[in-house]
């Protein structure tokens, strides 16, 4: 088992609420590094408002994903680096398939490349794409990742094809393509014929994630690929205390750094469902019966806001959970 983390890189993410710089992403990338982190990951938005999470309306700033990603790859030395995930609507597949593998081969093939369809409309209109419906978002995607999987495996750039070739296997010498969404049916389909494995965040139980591998098993059968070929990795928000007084106090103290008292309401029990929380040998349980079910990788996202460490000291604590899920 491999343990990530999805970076504070938004101008809400850092406990002290300043604006968030390319310097202070890399420097907890760094301090994940020195931890042991196996990763350490991005998200791809222009900018993001808090409201789908209860929160501000307003919006805030963040550093362009994949020019974060190479200044992350310049700055460490062994941990992977990667998006979750990068938007299709954003960048044609040739751009995002030639800066990917720059950056792959500049990092000593560090990166993984994650792929999604978007969700959040303001930002597509701010840069004029057409936001449609998800299912027109989904049948974008799959011809995005087959042209970005194809350029990939090729080593350059071809022509745009109508079909893209099959889902060819794994390649050392490219970024690894992984497809990020909660796993329906049609995201599935993606995943069995242009991926290297599958992405999902940021709450999930047991019993979800294993109905959702029953929809990939049904897409990987229809695609001709054996299931077991696709890689898997889920990112769930966490939160680590020594101990459940420390545990409770650390949750009020995320409940204080919460933009515009988002989380006044929320209990830590609710907070804990499909969430990673209680101390590192609690969590430490957690991690290994998503292990059982195939889960190669957990990436933890402290907090209850995506790609935030409200509390840096998570970081200390989860250097202790590390020896324990390998």
């Amino acid at each position: 088992m491999r343990l990530g983390l999805a970076l504070p890189h938004y101008d809400f993410s850092f406990p002290d609420g300043r604006p968030a710089t390319v310097e202070r992403v890399a420097e907890v990338a760094a301090r994940a590094e020195a931890a042991d982190f196996d990763s350490v990951w991005v998200s791809d938005h222009l900018f993001l408002d808090l409201a789908k999470y209860g929160g501000p309306s307003e919006a805030f700033g963040t550093p362009e994903a994949l020019a974060m990603l190479a200044a992350l790859a310049e700055r460490t030395e062994r941990i992977r680096v990667g998006s979750l995930v990068l938007c299709a609507a954003f960048r044609p597949a040739a751009v995002t398939a030639l800066a990917a593998q720059t950056i792959h081969e500049t990092s000593g093939g560090r990166l993984d490349l994650g792929l999604g369809a978007g969700w959040y409309e303001p930002e597509f209109a701010s840069v004029g794409a057409p936001f449609g419906s998800a299912g027109q978002r989904l049948a974008h995607l799959r011809t995005y990742a087959g042209v970005v999987r194809a350029a990939l495996a090729s080593g350059r750039v071809p022509p745009t094809p109508d079909q893209p070739p099959a889902w060819e296997g794994p390649a050392k010498d490219r970024p690894a393509v992984w497809i990020g969404g909660k796993g329906g049916p049609k995201l599935a389909r993606i995943v069995a014929e242009h991926a290297d494995g599958w992405n999902v965040v940021w709450r999930m139980t047991l019993p979800e994630y294993e109905q959702r591998l029953g929809v990939l098993r049904e897409a990987c059968d229809e695609a001709g690929r054996d299931p077991a070929t696709v890689r898997r990795s889920v990112g769930l928000y966490t939160l680590l205390g020594s101990d459940e007084h420390d545990l409770r106090r650390r949750f009020r103290g995320m409940q204080r750094w919460a933009p515009g008292g988002m989380l006044d309401d929320l209990s830590l029990e609710s907070f804990a469902d499909g969430a990673l929380a209680g101390s590192t040998a609690r969590v430490a349980e957690q991690i290994r019966a998503f292990e059982a079910l195939g889960v190669e990788e957990i990436i933890l996202g402290f907090g209850a806001l995506p790609f935030s460490v409200p509390d840096l000291e998570q970081l200390d604590l989860a250097a202790e959970l590390l020896p324990l899920v390998r």
